[in-house]
């Protein structure tokens, strides 16, 4: 399943970011939002932002966003390793 987001050009036009970066940067803080609330695994918060997770994690200590880490984590962690 894909989810197509649309956003009025008015606040398109208003975002601060150049057009090329507009698609990436706001994914990125879609998935630091979703994941500071809980409701995407830090797993996943990296897919959906196309980042390493090293590169995740060092983008949660840039907004003091706690690591979240439960039973899931673990098993994603483990799934991952296993490549």
């Amino acid at each position: 399943m894909t989810i197509l987001l649309e956003i009025p050009d008015s606040v398109a036009r208003a975002i601060r970011l150049p057009k090329n970066e507009q698609q990436r940067q706001l994914k990125t803080e879609l998935a630091l939002s979703l994941y500071a609330q809980g409701l995407l695994s830090f797993g996943k918060a990296c897919e959906l932002a196309e980042v390493t997770k090293v590169e995740f994690g060092l983008l949660l200590g840039k907004r003091n966003i706690p690591r979240q880490y439960d039973e899931q984590d673990l098993q994603d962690d483990i799934a991952y390793a296993s490549g």
